[in-house]
């Protein structure tokens, strides 16, 4: 139940930022978004039916999809989320904060991303792209979500500069960037965790020093060079990305030789990711 609260929660404010941005910046501009939130901005402006009809009848089929592949849970809180945006655009009066192209993009985009990012952390989405590059994804291997993502708005804002014109779509770009990277930080976070791989030959004095001064949990694996041959340990450890450098500094203090390599993680659950509590 609480649970329930809380996603309830999530999404209203989900709606209440995508609107903002929507209403309180860029549809007076002229601009639009990416995915598919983009494509029912841009049939509102090229036919005389309302964005609040275009938004749920564009995302109908992708909600569709979802049922099927995700859930009836997901689908159904997805329908709610969407229809609250489409009747919040319908009936609630925002006001148009600057006419400013600039500042109308980039926060434009600030607050769609909020909306879709907190929407999700609620468990449901405002624009289906997601659904349909997840799934294509998985039918292809060589296909990434990311890739699938990017091709779509591609192509959709091509199609922009033919019926909006260059600067409107270069403005609506800046507006996808911005809602990209708002989203992106709302769904991960300042504690985006990202995984280290750490060869030395001073694991042990290093995987003490992380354990003990960090809080965080150390897997080693056994390993051997490729050109030597000779037996090695293998340092695995997920941290934040505020904590890489702290890492770094440790392990050079320690073996200016040892080799590190960083990549991010889409998503961290269970062991010793979070800090330790001291008493």
């Amino acid at each position: 139940m609480l649970l329930e609260l809380r996603n309830a929660a999530l999404i209203l404010l989900g709606i209440a930022a995508a609107g903002m941005g929507l209403k309180g910046f860029l549809l007076s501009s002229n601009f639009i978004d990416g995915g598919v939130t983009g494509i029912s901005m841009l049939l509102a402006k090229v036919t005389p039916v309302s964005l609040s009809i275009w938004l749920p009848l564009v995302n109908l089929p992708f909600i569709a999809l979802g049922f099927r592949q995700i859930g009836p849970a997901f689908a159904f809180r997805s329908s709610l989320a969407i229809a609250g945006l489409a009747v919040t655009l319908a009936l609630v009066p925002f006001p148009d904060v600057t006419p400013d192209l600039v500042l109308t993009a980039v926060f434009g985009g600030f607050f769609i991303g909020a909306g879709i990012g907190l929407a999700m952390r609620g468990g449901a989405v405002l624009d289906g792209t997601e659904i349909a590059a997840l799934l294509i994804s998985k039918r292809n291997s060589v296909l990434k979500v990311g890739d699938v993502i990017l091709a779509f708005n591609a192509v959709l804002f091509l199609v922009a500069m033919a019926l909006l014109g260059v600067q409107a779509a270069l403005y609506s770009i800046l507006t996808y960037l911005a809602a990209a990277r708002t989203l992106d930080f709302v769904i991960h976070g300042v504690e985006q965790y990202t995984a280290m791989t750490i060869v030395s030959s001073h694991s042990d004095a290093i995987r003490e020093d992380i354990t003990g001064t960090l809080h965080r949990g150390v897997t080693v694996y056994k390993g051997a060079g490729g050109l030597t041959n000779t037996e090695q340990e293998i340092l695995y450890c997920v941290v934040t990305r505020l904590e890489i450098g702290r890492v770094k500094s440790i392990v050079r203090r320690l073996d200016p030789n040892a080799f590190i390599v960083s990549h991010a993680l889409a998503d961290v659950d269970g062991g010793v990711v979070k800090r330790t509590v001291l008493h």
